[in-house]
């Protein structure tokens, strides 16, 4: 029996998460998931717990427990202009900041620098303040899957999952995305998302991230997919928090928003045969239940 006949659908179910990275970044990426929680067909998001506005984002959270939502691990902070570092004290995870005691742009400069130790102290620290807010997450993924900078990583990355009992999103296609080889960090018998979906910047640049969307919609395979989304508006907070960044800048967020709460996009899935689960669902799947 594969993990889609676990959850009670048929062996060739197409299954999906249309799940929103980033909650917490900003106000305005906060409304904007909210919204496509509320109106549209997004069904999981996570939050950031190092960035400015993780308050309102998780006191959202905890008033309105029936969405999915999990903690977005974050190791690194790529805008130029807009900055946030560690949970923990600077002086407790050194090699996890620059010299201004932010978090590093880039994942090159986190795997040249960053010491397991310090990887695993920040990334336990960050869930353990959601818990402590009250937060009762229902998986762990990664921001910029940083955690796939090193594959020392990786395996904290993964004990930090074993440690709270909680799910992490492990995938092949975030893995090569990252450098990492899917065949030897994938270990047998771990929870796989057989296929994640994620704009490149090449659909952006050609105005056509609605039609990438719409493909991989139209052409979605059996078994369980996650579409990796960051909706936001493109309004001037954004453009002052991703300015000189267009790749998933706050045009491109606006796209992703428009796109996930139109009805006409959201009916698609029903005419693809299409099955929305969550992470909390296949967390059931994980634990035999």
């Amino acid at each position: 029996m594969n993990s889609v006949q676990k959850l009670g659908f048929s062996e060739n179910a197409k299954l999906l998460i249309i799940h929103a990275d980033d909650a917490g970044l900003s106000h305005s990426e906060n409304m904007a998931t909210i919204q496509s929680l509320e109106e549209g067909f997004v069904n999981s998001y996570s939050i950031m717990v190092p960035c400015p506005w993780f308050y309102e984002m998780a006191v959202y959270a905890k008033n309105n427990p029936k969405f999915d939502y999990g903690i977005h691990l974050t190791l690194t902070c790529e805008w130029e202009n807009y900055k946030f570092g560690p949970v923990s004290p600077v002086s407790e995870v050194p090699s996890l900041v620059d010299e201004n005691g932010y978090f590093y742009k880039k994942r090159e400069q986190l795997r040249k620098s960053a010491t397991p130790e310090d990887v695993k102290k920040e990334l336990q620290a960050q869930v353990e303040k959601a818990i402590k807010f009250g937060l009762k997450p229902t998986h762990l993924d990664s921001h910029m899957y940083s955690v796939g900078s090193d594959a020392k990583f990786l395996k904290v990355y993964k004990e930090i999952g074993e440690k709270f009992d909680l799910p992490v999103l492990i995938n092949k296609q975030l893995m090569q995305m990252v450098g990492l080889d899917p065949d030897i960090n994938i270990k047998e018998g771990e929870f796989v998302i057989d296929n994640t979906y994620i704009g490149e910047f090449k659909y952006f640049e050609d105005g056509k991230l609605g039609d990438f969307y719409k493909g991989i919609i139209e052409n979605l395979t059996s078994g369980i997919n996650l579409i990796l989304i960051h909706p936001a508006f493109d309004d001037s907070e954004m453009k002052g928090v991703t300015i000189n960044h267009p790749n998933f800048g706050s045009q491109w967020r606006q796209i992703d928003f428009d796109f996930f709460t139109s009805e006409i996009n959201k009916a698609k899935l029903k005419e693809n045969n299409i099955e929305l689960v969550t992470w909390g669902d296949l967390n059931k799947i994980r634990k035999g239940k």
